[in-house]
């Protein structure tokens, strides 16, 4: 047995609304496509929703989909800008200390090989992989996909490669590195002068464009634009 699913309205959400059923007189209409609700598996009609819209299940209103409106296109466009942010926050210093007349920097790569050496082997590969490896396989399968997508080619293995993101995407700690070196900046600057770097800057520029794109990023646009130009 199939229902319609209920669309929820972003900008209402105290308003459901369910499209009335067809007449029993009618003509018949092209088949519907159906959706399996992920919590209680009950089969229901997919509708096409208002931008920003919310499907929710007709039995249990367990979220099914939302439509966004250019949001592959947003997501393409943050994830180049990741792109960008990631190659400066790798390519110019973290932070400037200025003690005594002398003068030192410190780069994120720097970083990893200083923890090396100090014997701390452990750190330095876990904070080289959830900084720098994860978001740059991260940003390079996400442009592998939409980038070819967007000039209406599909690249082979766009399934592979989505299942791929998925499964590293929460091994990025963008954020978490952040604010170790906030807290660490705060601490060093009581007993030296500390000047942000570019590189410092960048870092928090990708964690916003990481975000973003995360947040306009829907699965769902992703393979109806593959059925498309598949």
């Amino acid at each position: 047995m199939s229902r319609r699913a209920v669309f929820w309205p972003a900008a209402l959400p105290t308003l459901s609304f369910l499209p009335p059923m067809p007449e029993q007189n009618a003509a018949p209409s092209p088949s519907p496509t159906l959706i399996a609700c992920p919590e209680c598996d009950l089969l229901q009609h997919e509708l096409k929703l208002p931008p920003h819209g919310v499907a929710l299940c007709g039995r249990c209103n367990a979220y099914l989909y939302r439509e966004t409106l250019h949001g592959l296109d947003y997501t393409l466009a943050f994830t180049l800008s990741a792109a960008v942010f990631f190659l400066f926050a790798n390519m110019f210093p973290l932070v400037r200390i200025e003690l005594q007349g002398t003068r030192t920097s410190a780069t994120l790569f720097g970083a990893v090989r200083a923890l090396a050496s100090l014997e701390l082997v452990s750190m330095s590969i876990l904070v080289f992989v959830t900084t720098m490896l994860v978001p740059a396989l991260e940003i390079a399968a996400m442009l592998y996909i939409l980038l070819p997508l967007r000039l209406g080619h599909v690249v082979p293995g766009v399934p592979a490669t989505f299942r791929f993101v998925q499964t590293i995407r929460p091994w990025g700690m963008v954020e978490v590195f952040m604010l170790g070196i906030l807290v660490s900046v705060v601490r060093l600057a009581t007993f030296t002068t500390v000047i942000p770097g570019i590189a410092l800057w960048s870092f928090a520029a990708l964690m916003v464009a990481l975000s973003a794109a995360a947040h306009f990023f829907n699965p769902r646009d992703l393979w109806g634009r593959v059925w498309l130009h598949g």
